[in-house]
């Protein structure tokens, strides 16, 4: 809606310049075209979908409060624009009477073009003045249209822009939201088991109280663009529907690293219950090597082998059920926390075999020690040396015996190593006889 340029304010019989003939064609040429506008723009704004919608809605708060002045405006916009037509039609009435009106005429038209001509009812609800009528130019009356044809069309568009916006991408949200629950259903992801399921509960009360809000009060979900005075300045406020987009998508990827968990679980479960069990036969076996370490070896500290690791058992039948419960959000800390505790087990039950066997395997590397300076004396024919024969005898009855003493069947061993050694001395023949003389094999 255009507005018309200024004109001299007349009231009653004009007390300034009469318009001359001219001048009262221009001024009716552009009042002319300006009916032509503002008729446009009622129309339009009548036709305008929003306007439809905000009819026909329940309205609530501010869009509530907002609409119902609107539309009010609305119907003084209409009351106002007859009463414009109507001066309209009365000046263009006083002009055809004569090609050359006459100054009376002139007066006349100057009062209608310019003065405060029109009486219209009061319209104190928008423009909080306590007249029961008003009287105004032509311009004053076309300024007042246009302001509350402004204020009326920035309702209607900002609320069809909300409108147009906001639900439909809520509800593809919450299209989502019903896959996103599907597929955290079949994984176990429920309310009051898991906090993603409790979110998810959370998340669709909100869409679900969003969407209504919006529909009832999308006023409240606009944010008029700063500094700008043109109708439906603005767009729509998405923070609570971002906020809950976001809060899906944190859903979605924890329901995505639940699916993981799933489909890793059972691999999981069966390497720690072979583990486990791979420690519990390695303890029986460090049991059962301790059993025969103190009747072969005597004078031997052995350390004791501690039984089963129960707690781990038992923590393992919990993750079982975890996995049977399909309780995913308790079952991956558990089994991170068993497979370093496993690891761990097997880790400590070799290191208890290896530590109970230790004086079988001092044994052995004696009995092998003894065997391999025999085999070098034989060979330099001198097995039949008397006092390598009386040695040798004396080391192999204390390592063949039980139970053994490692420390006295040590010592019998030098003895032999060095008298085999001061044997051989003249025998040396070559690099074949090295490695003897260090007592190594």
């Amino acid at each position: 809606m255009g507005v018309p340029g200024p004109f001299p304010s007349f009231a009653g019989t004009p007390d300034g310049p009469v318009l001359g003939r001219e001048e009262v064609d221009r001024a009716l040429a552009k009042l002319a075209a300006e009916h032509e506008a503002i008729e446009s723009s009622l129309l339009a704004l009548q036709d305008h979908a929003g306007r439809r919608l905000l009819e026909g809605a329940e309205l609530t708060g501010v869009t509530k409060d907002r609409w119902s002045t609107t539309e009010q405006a609305i119907s003084l916009l209409w009351s106002y624009f007859d009463a414009y037509s109507e001066a309209l039609a009365r000046a263009r009435e006083v002009r055809s009477r004569h090609r050359w009106p006459t100054q009376s005429e002139l007066a006349e038209l100057t009062e209608l073009l310019c003065g405060t001509a029109i009486t219209l009812p009061s319209s104190a609800a928008l423009s909080g003045s306590p007249l029961l009528s008003e009287e105004l130019s032509l311009d004053r009356l076309v300024d007042r249209m246009n302001r509350w044809y402004a204020e009326a069309l920035d309702v209607i568009v900002s609320a069809d822009a909300v409108w147009s916006a906001l639900p439909a991408r809520i509800d593809m949200l919450s299209a989502e939201l019903h896959r996103t629950r599907s597929l955290a259903h079949s994984v176990g992801v429920r309310p009051g088991e898991h906090p993603s399921g409790d979110d998810l509960e959370q998340i669709t009360a909100e869409l679900t109280a969003l969407r209504a809000e919006v529909v009832s009060d999308p006023l409240a979900f606009w944010k008029p663009a700063s500094g700008s005075s043109a109708p439906g300045g603005g767009s729509p406020d998405t923070e609570r529907y971002d906020r809950a987009a976001r809060a899906l998508e944190d859903v979605r990827r924890e329901i995505e690293a639940v699916l993981d968990v799933r489909q890793d679980a059972e691999r999981r479960l069966m390497r720690l219950r072979d583990v486990l069990s791979r420690a519990d036969r390695t303890l029986a076996e460090a049991r059962q090597a301790r059993g025969e370490v103190l009747a072969k070896i005597a004078a031997s500290e052995v350390p004791a082998v501690s039984g089963p690791p129960t707690a781990l058992h038992e923590q393992l039948v919990a993750a079982a059920d975890y996995r049977r419960r399909s309780q995913w959000h308790r079952l991956s800390p558990l089994l991170e926390s068993l497979e370093q505790r496993a690891d761990d087990e097997l880790l400590r039950a070799r290191e208890s075999l290896t530590a109970v066997t230790a004086p079988l395997a001092v044994r052995a590397e004696l009995r092998g020690r003894l065997d391999a300076y025999r085999a070098k004396v034989a060979r330099h024919g001198m097995a039949e040396d008397p006092l390598l024969v009386e040695r040798y005898d004396v080391a192999r009855r204390m390592l063949w015996s039980a139970p053994c003493d490692l420390r006295a069947a040590e010592q019998a061993v030098l003895r032999y190593q060095q008298a085999a050694a001061e044997a051989l001395v003249p025998r040396q023949s070559g690099p074949a006889d090295e490695g003897i003389e260090g007592g190594s094999v």
